[in-house]
């Protein structure tokens, strides 16, 4: 089960991590088997936890470590919609913070 930011409770569904992957990926290279191997591992690490419940922001969390990795743009476009980005500051931080990963890298 997944535990929802207001508290709602509902069954895991492999596909929302694919349709927000679409989304976020929209006119990006990245191929539909990326996208379907980003959430197959996502599933078999929540299944290997062996947690009856599991929360949203974890599975969001998971999802954007592995896009980060995948391409820049759509982890930023990801992240705008998953951590509710208020304004343009919001972009910018999240920018100079994978600036920052990535001459650390």
């Amino acid at each position: 089960m997944v535990i929802k930011k207001n508290g709602n409770r509902e069954v895991f569904d492999p596909h929302k991590i694919i349709n927000g992957l679409l989304k976020a990926c929209e006119k990006r290279p990245v191929a539909m088997d990326v996208l379907q191997n980003i959430a197959n591992d996502v599933e078999k690490e929540l299944k290997n936890a062996m947690e009856q419940e599991v929360e949203s922001c974890k599975i969001g969390e998971m999802v954007m470590r592995r896009l980060k990795n995948v391409d820049e743009v759509a982890y930023v476009r990801f992240a705008s919609v998953y951590r509710q980005f208020k304004d343009i500051n919001s972009y910018i931080e999240e920018i100079e913070r994978l600036q920052k990963q990535n001459k650390k890298e």
